[in-house]
């Protein structure tokens, strides 16, 4: 075993210990009946560990890997490093509630979302993780600061644990067929109900102090493009690129509503198209379904792809916990390291207890013209087929770790080369695309702006309402989550126009653009230089 390798594995091992949450859900058996340990020492302990596993992996030379593959993996990892070491300093779970609330609520969800081991094993370790709940809300109210928690943080983690707790005290004991083992289950979702409850009080308490910056900086933003991405953009230049990217989008969207509508208001023919969509969430889960079968079967019949043995993609409602805080249509993978090939696509239902223009603002957000373009960004070729793809790479450091430069901006491109191939008949399909691709766009200008200080809270919401065709409270979410989550807003066009340009390096050498297709899925989620490199290095192994 070469040096890297063998840092690989331990640096490996050290993470799944230290993150068993994180460690379950890939499938790394061992780990389903622990939560991770979130207090004030278990931070401080982890900074100084990544930044000693830093300072190996950056002195690590290419002689000490044994392969052009353990080179890139060995990348790999330093981009993660690098990405944490950027943001410690930040001290994101002295401001992030919602980091003490995930670990419980998706770590339980997971076990019985999956399903891989036998329903008794199953419910233990739900019960354990659940006995652990107060003590991860401990952890929060010990861990946050008012001085550095943003009100916009705090708002949104009183949802999520309101809508948690409902979880734990009502809905995962039904996951138990057995009697007892379903009753065990109830006393203690119960429990973590009560501690999440008197979580989201402490919160609410909280709020009005919480004065704290969401706001990472241009340096600190630039820094996470260069230094974990890979890309050589800084924030004010990647601004720029979305500004352009925008305009020219908004200039295809004013052909696409002279087609449909004989008008340059693109704006207007979009709020038609809106208009038209299904009467209840259950028609709209049932056309998600049929428009995910339409793209899988348009990839066989055009033989786009390589769809991986046993593959399959189930159309579903989004989890309870999630609607308060989700409103659009998301993915989960099977776990890297099981062998389950089955996907699940969950569809934005409403919250529980949504009024009825509520109800209605989410159907009109999923409108009979867009589904067909979030049906194949989520599934086919999108990301259900992608990571399933990714699965056939053997590499434990490509299933551990992706960015979502290249997940999200794969799932953009799968939309783009969709409709390059005639998959979007209509010209109100080829319009929604489009839009899809102009919001995304505009995420930039936006999560950008928002980072560097060029932007207010306000000021974003506006620019979505009004530049992005989002309706006022769909707005307000989305700049919500690009305060929460800096950079990420910017990888799906970012990653998709890098991903275009690896595509057109490629086809010029002579290859297929099924083998582009199947080449990038099977080696990961990489940064974009990369995957560049597996892509078109003459030293790559087909993995």
């Amino acid at each position: 075993m070469s040096k890297a390798a063998d840092l690989a594995r331990t640096f490996l091992n050290e993470t799944y210990e230290d993150s068993p949450v994180f460690a379950s859900q890939l499938g790394v058996e061992g780990f389903d009946d622990r939560l991770d340990d979130l207090s004030e020492s278990a931070f401080e302990q982890r900074r100084r560990r990544s930044a000693e596993w830093l300072a190996r992996f950056e002195t690590l030379r290419d002689d000490e890997c044994d392969s052009f593959e353990e080179r890139v993996d060995r990348d790999l990892i330093r981009t993660v490093l690098r990405g944490r070491a950027i943001m410690d300093d930040w001290e994101m779970w002295r401001r992030q509630p919602e980091i003490y609330l995930n670990p419980g609520l998706s770590g339980v969800f997971s076990l019985f979302l999956n399903r891989l081991r036998p329903e008794a094993d199953l419910a233990k370790a739900a019960m354990e993780r659940l006995r652990g709940v107060p003590r991860l809300m401990e952890d929060g109210r010990r861990n946050i600061r008012p001085e550095l928690a943003p009100a916009i943080y705090v708002d949104r983690a009183i949802r999520q644990a309101r809508a948690g707790a409902r979880y734990a005290r009502e809905f995962v004991a039904n996951e138990v067929s057995d009697l007892n083992l379903k009753a065990y289950v109830a006393d203690w979702g119960a429990l973590a109900a009560d501690a999440m409850e008197e979580f989201a009080s402490f919160l609410e308490r909280l709020l009005p102090k919480a004065h704290g910056a969401w706001a990472i900086g241009a340096e600190r933003y630039s820094r996470l493009l260069r230094e974990k991405e890979l890309l050589t953009d800084d924030a004010a230049a990647l601004r720029e690129r979305g500004k352009t990217e925008y305009d020219r989008l908004a200039s295809e969207l004013r052909r696409c509503a002279q087609t449909i509508s004989h008008t340059d208001d693109w704006h207007a023919v979009l709020q038609e198209l809106n208009a038209v969509h299904p009467e209840t969430p259950e028609a709209m889960r049932e056309t998600y379904a049929d428009w995910t079968e339409r793209a899988r079967q348009f990839l066989r019949d055009h033989e786009l792809v390589t769809f991986p043995a046993g593959e399959e993609c189930v159309v579903e409602p989004s989890p309870l916990y999630q609607r308060p805080i989700l409103a659009v249509a998301s993915y989960s993978q099977p776990p890297p390291f099981s062998a389950s090939m089955l996907g699940h696509f969950f569809v934005p239902f409403p919250p529980d207890g949504a009024s009825e223009e509520e109800i209605q603002q989410r159907l009109e957000n999923n409108s009979y013209a867009a589904i067909p373009t979030t049906s194949v960004h989520e599934a086919y070729p999108g990301h259900h087929w992608h990571l399933v793809t990714s699965k056939s790479n053997p590499s434990p450091i490509r299933r551990t770790f992706r960015t979502p430069y290249f997940t999200e901006g794969w799932g953009l491109y799968a939309e783009q080369m969709m409709r390059e191939q005639g998959f979007f008949t209509d010209p109100r399909q080829e319009m929604a695309q489009f839009e899809a691709m102009l919001f995304r766009a505009a995420r930039i200008v936006v999560d950008t702006g928002l980072h560097i200080g060029d932007m207010s809270f306000d000021e974003a919401v506006e620019f979505m309402h009004t530049r992005a065709n989002l309706p006022d409270p769909t707005a307000r979410a989305e700049v919500a989550r690009y305060c929460a989550w800096p950079t990420q807003a910017s990888a799906y066009l970012t990653g998709c126009l890098e991903i275009l340009r690896i595509r057109e390096r490629f086809l010029g050498q002579g290859g297929s653009l099924r083998q582009f297709h199947d080449r990038l899925g099977r080696s990961g989620a990489l940064p974009i230089a990369l995957a560049e490199e597996v892509a078109l290095n003459p030293e790559r192994s087909e993995r």
